[in-house]
């Protein structure tokens, strides 16, 4: 057994090859329907070492939670690490251009993450979702239009919609430039890319380019804060560092390097997602453009079926076990959040999805205990607008061919490709 950074992330077997005997058809970087190898593995293996990753793939709830619990033992310091290492001309690439980036808070462990996430915590306030709240509306209000517009009555509402909103919410909410989302996405694609992926040292190169851009906005933001101020959470973690809260420049920047990503690429699929699964599923989609008070159980049901994240790492620091299996010193899992949230021993009839389902909030797609995501009620809060708005102003949209739409190859989110809509005059 090896888990070594020079075994993990490889994938010898390549993207088409079906998976090795005994692994129960789990492949580790395809998204389209991973669910039925995950159902074999929670069955039959539910604790299994991938030689092709270097990961103990764990897939029960329970399992999966005692872990994210036990901090102590296992820790979140290889959640932001590449899956695969880099190539040397990358690292090059990254060296010459200042990369020093570093995890805002998900790779980082007490007391380092105690002290960084109680400065943080205090800038994510009521008033700050408040205070968004009509923008993200009015912003949704004003893509679907443009959406509804078209003569041709066809749609794509992960590039009408859910692209823009959570991004240009995260921008303003941090004090970027909110007309540059696409630049942001590119950036937020490359380092998707270089953490998630397994490129070849060849395919790395231009991401690494992109990804140096991204980390000196985050440290020009920084400087901008300091030297002008302003009403946004950068600035409210520069006031707060004056003040003497305990936290550095490079702190701050790193903050923002995470949350220029985990702010707006997972909503960006949450929000693909729930419309995605909602409009498959006319007769509870319907239930929501008849009482939208219900929309907020609908989405942590989303959460729960199909959840932005489907897998996260963490590395055993001491001999310990998972499940029953002996887990060395060094080695590295991963959990899979998306199989342990359809795991029928916690979820009755699990592989369905119902909005009534009444335990949908116990899902882990935000993870649990210290590293819980920070950004959970924003994430909430823009889907809730979104659907919203959707059934109040276009309750008849139809889903075209959602048996063809293609999800990102990576290791742990679930993206979809495309949600092409039609609707009727």
């Amino acid at each position: 057994m090896s888990s070594s950074t020079e075994t993990a992330g490889r994938c010898p077997f390549g993207y088409g090859a079906e998976a090795p005997a005994g692994h129960h058809g789990y492949e580790p970087f395809q998204m389209k329907d991973p669910f039925t190898a995950y159902a074999e593995l929670r069955a039959e293996q539910p604790v299994m070492f991938d030689e092709r990753t270097g990961l103990y793939v764990v897939s029960r709830y329970d399992d999966i939670k005692a872990v994210f619990e036990d901090w102590e033992t296992f820790s979140s310091e290889n959640a932001q690490a590449p899956v695969r290492e880099r190539g040397p001309a990358a690292k090059k690439i990254m060296e010459e251009g200042g990369f020093t980036a570093y995890s805002g808070l998900s790779a980082r462990r007490p007391p380092e993450h105690t002290r960084i996430r109680a400065v943080v915590q205090k800038a994510f306030t009521p008033r700050r979702y408040k205070a968004l709240e009509p923008f993200i509306r009015q912003n949704v209000v004003d893509l679907l239009g443009r959406m509804l517009s078209r003569e041709e009555r066809r749609g794509d509402l992960v590039k009408d919609l859910a692209y823009d909103v959570p991004t240009i919410t995260i921008l303003t909410l941090i004090g970027a430039d909110a007309s540059q989302v696409d630049t942001f996405k590119r950036w937020s694609d490359s380092r998707a890319a270089m953490t998630w992926g397994d490129l070849s040292d060849e395919e790395q190169i231009p991401h690494a380019h992109n990804l140096v851009e991204y980390w000196q906005e985050c440290l020009r933001l920084v400087r901008v804060a300091h030297e002008q101020g302003g009403d946004n959470l950068t600035a409210d973690l520069v006031k707060a560092q004056q003040d003497g809260a305990e936290i550095s420049d490079h702190e701050i920047a790193s903050v923002l390097y995470s949350l220029l990503f985990a702010g707006h690429e997972t909503t960006t699929t949450l929000i693909s997602n729930a419309l995605r699964e909602l409009l498959a599923r006319p007769e509870q989609w319907e239930q929501l453009v008849a009482d939208p008070k219900r929309i907020p159980a609908a989405i942590d049901e989303v959460l729960r079926y199909a959840g932005s994240i489907v897998g996260w790492r963490r590395k055993a620091l001491k001999d310990t076990e998972v499940g029953g299996v002996p887990i060395q010193e060094g080695s590295q899992l991963l959990l899979l959040m998306g199989s342990a949230n359809r795991d029928e021993t916690k979820f009755i009839d699990g592989e369905d999805f119902e909005i009534t389902r009444p335990n949908a909030r116990e899902h882990l797609s935000f993870g649990f205990g210290i590293h819980y995501c920070l950004g959970n009620m924003l994430a909430k809060l823009q889907a809730k607008i979104a659907l919203e708005e959707v059934a109040r102003l276009a309750p008849g949209l139809q889903l075209d061919a959602p048996g063809d739409i293609a999800f990102r190859e990576n290791l742990s989110f679930r993206v979809p490709e495309t949600v092409p809509v039609t609707w009727k005059a």
